[in-house]
């Protein structure tokens, strides 16, 4: 649960019942309620159109802002925000940074009824009540983006909007940020957040048409809960199944997906939402960043492993016969909803094949995440999905396109993604990673740079959760060969990344055949 000393603010356009379902919050958490306006008002003695009348709005924006600095000091709080309290970002800031965040959303129909002739609301004095309504709201869609969980309040009671939020309280919420040139976008963790999505989209002003992608396997499970929140929101979705399984992963399936979407017609205004592990997102992506020169797409990865990786960083490719995510682009998503509850559908062995992601994250980048799982074999999961999406954020976020340090999160997949081409792609990606993984660790003790400690580690730890150490498949020869298909080959020789230590590792080029033949001999045993 969150800490009882985190605030829960809640905000969005007037009209969408802020006050009303805070009051119901605080009730349901035991905790005070504060509403912003109310402070403000008993603050001046006097209501808000009369403070605009006699001292103009920049006197209200400043105590807006000095209650802001003032309740981002306290603890504990369910505080309802004005309309534009969190418009300016240095309110955000001092309020809402450390809090839990929710911004209430209405589709602009509703909203519009709602607000009527407006004339106790000082922003929308005019002659044009509904028109200055679009203007602002409009205005504050930015602000609202960088508010990260959304609730649609259309057709809702307040009871259910304030269950809603106490839900996301319950289920730990957490939210990371991707920031980098000309990109900028939330990855969303907690329980139940696949109901939100068609609100986190509304806020972000997409049109009407949107394509929910998904497969066979998880379509039953979840994807007419996706298609029930985008229509609550005003979206006209249509569902794209594809066939399960990484050999569907290629070309053919993006051809599918290009017909689809023309035919239900599909345009930049929408986005594809890939709902399912990472061949869904992967190729979905892929799609989406191919069509019509882009689209956007908005992640809702339902495995381990399509968490932790695939879903985050913008990578998006499908598979050729000579190897693994040899058509790819670059095409961050516009957010990602991890929803912990869909793990609950995932096999135990797709869940084993993302623990191996997870492991990788800590030896990359988190010494106290390997420490985790290498002390406790039941350690918490959700907790262990954050440290490992803060470790790849880390890196996308200085190296989005794979220039330099973000080579480093392919540690194991060289020798996987052979592994996997040898075994037709039968073999769970997952797993190929983790015997991928103890053969890069070999190599980096042949070569100097990973001491024996380091390297039985990494084999101990993955070998604790069920997880392979050992391939012996196809002798080292066929491996090697396969290997020397991998795109990241540069300048005709491979690009290894090998551990130094748990939380470091190195990007080796220039490695010899001999060393990579003795790792895998070592890897075989």
């Amino acid at each position: 649960m969150i800490s009882p000393s985190r605030n829960v603010v809640i905000t969005g356009f007037m009209g969408t019942g802020k006050s009303t379902v805070g009051r119901q919050v605080a009730s349901l958490l035991g905790r005070p309620f504060v509403d912003m306006d109310a402070v403000i008002e008993e603050r001046a003695s006097k209501p808000i159109p009369a403070i605009f009348a006699s001292e103009g709005e920049v006197r209200f924006r400043e105590m807006e802002a000095d209650l802001c600095r003032e309740l981002g000091q306290r603890g504990g709080l369910v505080i309802a925000t004005g309309g534009g309290a969190l418009v300016d970002p240095a309110n955000r800031a001092a309020l809402a940074d450390e809090a839990l965040g929710v911004c209430l959303g209405c589709r602009e129909d509703v909203l519009l009824e709602r607000l009527g002739g407006g004339e106790s609301r000082p922003m929308l004095a005019g002659d044009d009540t509904r028109r200055r309504s679009r203007e602002l709201l409009r205005k504050r869609r930015p602000a609202y983006q960088q508010v990260p969980f959304h609730i649609e309040t259309a057709g809702r009671r307040p009871e259910e909007i304030a269950e809603a939020i106490v839900a996301l309280v319950h289920g730990e919420a957490s939210a990371q940020w991707v920031h980098g040139e000309g990109f900028s976008y939330p990855v969303l963790v907690g329980t139940g957040l696949r109901h939100h999505l068609g609100a986190l989209m509304a806020t972000r002003g997409f049109g009407p048409r949107v394509a929910a992608v998904s497969n066979e396997t998880i379509a039953p499970f979840y994807l007419s809960e996706v298609m029930r929140s985008l229509e609550a929101s005003g979206f006209a979705p249509f569902e794209v199944c594809l066939a399960d399984g990484e050999t569907h992963k290629t070309l053919d399936t993006a051809a599918h997906l290009y017909d689809a979407f023309v035919e239900k017609g599909l345009d930049r205004s929408g986005a594809v939402v890939a709902v399912g592990g990472g061949v869904v997102t992967d190729t979905a992506g892929f799609a989406a960043a191919t069509y019509m020169r882009g689209v956007p797409t908005v992640m809702v990865p339902t495995s381990l492993l399509g968490m932790v990786d695939a879903s985050v960083g913008g990578k998006v490719a499908v598979d050729r016969p000579q190897g693994k995510n040899l058509v790819g682009a670059f095409h961050q998503p516009a957010f990602v909803v991890v929803d912990m509850e869909t793990l609950a559908t995932l096999p135990e062995l797709q869940r084993r094949a993302g623990l191996a992601e997870t492991i990788k994250a800590g030896i990359i980048g988190d010494p106290e995440l390997f420490a985790a799982f290498e002390a406790d074999a039941e350690l918490d999961l959700g907790w262990a999905v954050e440290r490992a999406i803060a470790v790849k954020i880390a890196v996308v976020e200085e190296d989005p396109e794979e220039h330099g340090v973000r080579a480093t999160l392919n540690l194991g997949h060289t020798f996987g993604h052979a592994f996997e081409r040898l075994a037709d792609y039968r073999l769970a990606h997952g797993l190929a990673v983790s015997m991928g993984m103890v053969a890069a660790a070999h190599l980096g003790e042949i070569m100097g740079v990973c001491d024996a400690d380091t390297r039985s580690r990494i084999q101990s730890t993955l070998a604790r959760h069920d997880l392979p150490t050992i391939y012996d498949k196809e002798r080292p020869e066929r491996v090697l060969e396969a290997m020397r298909s991998d795109k990241k080959r540069r300048g005709g020789s491979l690009r290894l990344i090998v551990p130094r230590s748990i939380g470091e590792v190195t990007v080796e080029g220039g490695v010899s055949d001999a060393q990579i033949l003795e790792a895998l001999e070592r890897t075989w045993q």
